[in-house]
């Protein structure tokens, strides 16, 4: 029977070590106290920069940063981007991607992946043979379309995508749009989504999470590995500033795989944000506002 579990506060990483850090002298010339320095969960975004900062790479780190871990990045594409829509695109060289990873993994290391705008099949093949000698839980957004329908995937990409890019996912994150382009299920109502999620699942992901966020009503998503089934519901906010929220909700999710929460825990977690950060959502410029990345601190 399905099950239905509602958006809970986020405790926060869990996952710390630490190590002392060195004295320093306090204003009035006595020794200040030693401080204990905490090394945060690390956790690593693979995708394209938005320069208007509401989505991409920015959108990333910033979530990163509102759930306490330590964020970090391998750029896949620029591209000139603004309220109003994506004006220009330059994927990065394969030779690019691949350093930056290795250059981040290899050093420092990380306990969890995100994915988002890999625009091309050359990236996706790259990016999925990446993640395939990581020891890590990956979270995929398989970015097709931008909030303004720009797209930012090509076509002869998808079949990687499937074949290669979704095996590797702890969790996949589709909208319903990128349903439809990867599965060609049109989804119109719950019924639907519970078979796209089959359908999803079938490309090897272990957990899907199918965003319903485009149907009327409560704003439903449906998390599911094919035997657990579980309904987040959230109340739908008046709100037409929603740049950014795939990439946030997926970058939520990999912060709380990185601190060491399973996985529902860290979708109901990373739902709640984002709900918080839709209902905070601001203007910018003259067209669609960003989410409000940091409305815990405000």
């Amino acid at each position: 029977m399905p099950t239905s579990s509602e958006p809970s506060e986020s405790a926060g990483p869990a996952a710390y070590s630490a190590s002392s850090a060195g004295s320093a002298r306090a204003p009035s010339g006595r020794a200040a106290p030693r401080v204990r320095a905490r090394v945060p969960a690390r956790v690593l975004t693979v995708a394209g920069s938005d320069s208007g900062g509401g989505a991409g790479i920015q959108a990333d780190l910033k979530t990163m940063l509102a759930f306490g871990v330590h964020g970090m990045s391998v750029l896949t594409a620029v591209t000139a981007q603004n309220s109003r829509g994506v004006q220009g695109t330059w994927e990065l060289p394969v030779e690019a991607v691949r350093a930056q990873y290795r250059s981040v993994v290899d050093d420092i290391g990380v306990q969890a992946v995100k994915t988002g705008m890999l625009a091309s099949a050359a990236l996706v093949e790259t990016v999925a043979g990446l993640l395939a000698g990581t020891d890590a839980p990956v979270v995929v957004d398989p970015v097709g379309v931008s909030k303004h329908g720009d797209p930012l995937l090509a076509a002869s990409a998808l079949d990687s995508v499937r074949k290669r890019l979704l095996p590797a996912a702890t969790v996949a994150t589709p909208n319903l749009d990128e349903v439809a382009q990867l599965t060609g299920v049109e989804v119109r109502d719950e019924d639907g989504m519970r078979r796209a999620a089959g359908a999803v699942l079938g490309f090897g992901p272990r957990w899907v999470l199918i965003k319903g966020g485009h149907l009327p009503g409560d704003a439903v998503d449906l998390l599911t590995d094919g035997g657990e089934e579980h309904w987040l519901r959230a109340p739908r906010h008046d709100n037409r500033h929603t740049h950014g929220t795939g990439c946030t909700l997926a970058s939520a999710i990999a912060a709380g795989l990185g601190s060491g929460q399973g996985v529902l825990e860290a979708v109901v977690a990373a739902k709640e944000y984002v709900t918080g950060a839709i209902a905070a959502g601001f203007p910018l410029g003259g067209g669609i506002g960003p989410v409000d990345h940091a409305w815990r601190f405000r």
